[in-house]
């Protein structure tokens, strides 16, 4: 048995008889993740999928395995294209804005994509329509006509987060047309008193349409089957036999024109729904890595007969459309079905939900502005069993924990031992192994961190190793090689006892890479090694040159974190500030001039003058001459407005704005006695300004 290993199941899933595979047979993983909306910016809480995701991949990769993770933008919707039209730009320029934006955050978190995509591609255009065409040519599409709330406004029918009005449970105001965040109901959008569109303000029509459902029921038997046969945790696995046991409903995966999608084949104005196009997002990135990388094959992974592995990792709040739509529209489209489906909890921050009023809501850039990535990889590897609680961010045990255990146990060994080496002997790591108890209890646990790694049991995976760092500690405190070093006759037990200190540094180094791969990459340039694998800790470094050692990890200091906290509430202040207007450019062709005292504007003697006459001045190319009515008065005002009025008596009784004490001018054409009111840059664009009806010249304008 010494040539095998075994196969683990991933995490708290039943144990099914599994064969043993030869070592040298290396395991084919694809790894896929909940894709992220294309709206707005990755918080802390999206990181906690995309780290532990990253982490389990990089362990398979470190194994020596094909792990292959990919992921892309969730980019279409009505909010997208809502958002686009606010900002005035298309929504195809939003998702690549906001595409780059995820990108460079995933980055500097060190999440490690083989590929990352978008729904919006020519990949998934084809995918889903074939998807979609396979499905309704066996029957599992249905059609039929729903009675839905429209914008008459707007044109468009309204998603029940579009629509707004009074709780028919509890009275409360403002609240969305499918429940009440004051009192929690749950309500069908028609049950909403005074409903308004949250897009307009126009108040909704119910409308019909026909919308297409796919047939889930359909599939009962084998999601039955499937959802208790090893890929769901038992928790998850229990909650999806709820709605089982209650009778599946059809899914409907359309929506109406205007929309942001991709049509549905043979029918115009209908689109896909992001229920179909998201989860073909895995399939549709990885066709387009397989296509960049010949020796990867779509049909190796995906094809019905696949042997490969395939894991999803998914928030618990959306499971039931991965553990039940997903796979029935993989088997309905004769595909393979994912292997696992690896659901995890929430996130909370300091034992709540995130908060934006109390700065807790934090942006991954935000975080990533005052903090090492890695601090935040160790803490969520540290509290992340294989069930699906929520995970805890408490900040106070944040920043203690990272000091203590990656500071102060981990990276204490390399400073500790590494200084003596350099003195002593020129950096060379002497061969021998002074205690080899240690390194064969070492030996003796590496199978179970590797076992808790394969499980996603990361908070085990890290005790363990936290333990190990604990005991290498203890030897070399008890060792003392800085009291032995000013003995005489010493030296080479100091250099022994350093040697292996720096040794078990690489053996935690190896157990901490799929965690913390910029430290082990900073450790690896100390060791003067190539990056290491997780085989290399069956043997020690003998004869060997170091690199001078460097700070590894600095601590966190509580500073940075009350910094974070701030600049969060901060981001808040800056997402609640009114909107800057998305106008037509005016402002920047003629900027605002700077701001007067209110006494100064107050000065100004606006009047509504009516204009008597209004006549060409001859010799003159863009004045005309005006007769003005300001009451109990009469007023000859000259205004360049000719360019704009080619026929000048067609102003003649209307209502216009003057003002009243401007001192008069000489012109070369008479006297004028103030000035009327127009907007516009010149030209033919110079608008005469007039005041609502009712008004009566001589009136004050206040």
């Amino acid at each position: 048995m010494k040539n095998i290993r075994w196969r683990y199941i991933v995490a708290g899933f039943p144990e099914l008889p599994v064969q043993p595979i030869p070592m040298s047979e290396a395991r084919k993983i694809l790894v896929t993740s909940a894709l992220p909306y294309a709206n707005g910016s990755i918080h802390l809480g999206h990181m906690l999928e995309y780290i532990q995701t990253d982490m389990w991949v990089r362990f398979q990769k470190l194994r020596g395995n094909q792990a292959i993770y990919v992921c892309a933008d969730d980019a279409h919707g009505s909010a997208i294209m809502l958002r686009a039209e606010k900002e005035g730009i298309t929504p195809e320029q939003l998702i690549a804005n906001v595409q780059a934006e995820h990108t460079a955050d995933f980055a500097d978190f060190g999440v490690n994509f083989d590929n990352y995509h978008s729904t919006h591609s020519d990949e998934n255009r084809e995918l889903s329509a074939a998807i979609y065409l396979k499905l309704r040519d066996a029957g599992h599409i249905a059609t039929r006509s729903v009675t839905q709330y429209f914008d008459p406004e707007k044109g468009m029918f309204l998603a029940d987060r579009f629509i707004k009005g009074t709780c028919p449970k509890c009275a409360a105001e403002d609240q969305y047309g499918d429940n009440c965040e004051k009192c929690g109901a749950t309500y069908e959008p028609t049950e909403l008193k005074n409903p308004r569109s949250a897009i307009s303000g126009a108040v909704p029509e119910l409308r019909d349409s026909k919308h297409f459902f796919f047939k889930l029921p359909d599939f009962d038997a084998m999601l039955k089957s499937w959802t208790r046969g090893g890929a769901l945790q038992d928790a998850v696995a229990n909650k999806i036999a709820e709605w089982l046991d209650s009778g599946l409903q059809e899914w409907d995966i359309s929506r109406d024109a205007p929309y942001f999608g991709f049509e549905i084949p043979d029918e115009p104005g209908k689109y896909f729904y992001v229920w179909l196009d998201a989860p073909i997002g895995y399939m549709a990135s990885f066709k387009n890595l397989c296509a960049r990388t010949p020796e990867l094959d779509f049909d190796a992974f995906w094809g019905k007969e696949s042997s490969a592995e395939l894991y999803h990792f998914i928030g618990k709040d959306i499971v039931n459309f991965h553990a039940l739509f997903w796979p029935a529209m993989l088997e309905g489209a004769g595909y393979r079905k994912p292997t696992a489906v690896c659901v995890h909890g929430y996130l909370t921050v300091n034992g709540q939900k995130m908060s934006k009023s109390r700065g807790t809501f934090i942006k991954a850039r935000t975080y990533l502005d005052h903090l090492n990535p890695e601090y935040l990889r160790y803490y969520y590897a540290a509290k992340l069993g294989r069930g699906v609680d929520d995970l805890d961010l408490n900040l106070e045990d944040f920043v203690q924990k990272v000091n203590s255990d990656l500071v102060g146990k981990v990276v204490n060994i390399a400073s500790r031992c590494a200084g003596f080496i350099h003195k002593g002997n020129n950096g060379l790591l002497l061969a021998g192994n002074i205690a080899p108890e240690l390194t064969e209890a070492f030996d003796a646990v590496t199978p179970a961190i590797a076992e808790a790694y394969e499980s996603r049991d990361f908070a085990r995976a890290m005790r363990e190793i936290m333990a190990l760092a604990d005991r290498a500690n203890a030897w070399i405190a008890d060792k003392a090689p800085w009291s032995l070093n000013k003995q005489p006759g010493k030296e080479a037990e100091v250099q022994a006892i350093c040697a292996l200190g720096v040794n078990l540094f690489r053996q935690l180094v190896i157990f901490l890479k799929p965690v913390l791969p910029q430290l082990a990459k900073d450790a690896e340039a100390f060791l003067n090694v190539a990056p290491l694998t997780w085989d290399d800790h069956k043997y020690l470094l003998a004869d060997h040159q170091l690199n001078p050692f460097n700070a590894l990890i600095t601590r966190i200091e509580p500073a940075k974190i009350e910094a974070m906290i701030e600049a969060s509430k901060e981001d808040l202040a800056a997402s609640e500030a009114a909107p800057a207007a998305q106008g037509n450019g005016e402002l920047t062709k003629d900027p605002l001039a700077s701001e007067i005292a209110f006494d100064a504007f107050a000065a100004v003697d606006l009047r509504i003058a009516l204009i008597e006459k209004c006549e060409f001045v001859e010799g003159a190319d863009k004045l005309l001459r005006l007769t003005l009515d300001i009451g109990d008065a009469k007023r000859n005002v000259f205004s360049g407005i000719k360019s704009a009025y080619p026929d000048p008596s067609k102003l003649e009784g209307r209502l216009t704005l003057y003002v009243a004490n401007l001192a008069a001018r000489k012109m070369k054409f008479g006297i004028s006695e103030g000035m009327v009111l127009a907007a516009g840059p010149g030209g033919e664009e110079i608008y005469l300004l007039s005041p609502d009806s009712g008004a009566k010249p001589g009136q004050r304008v206040k």
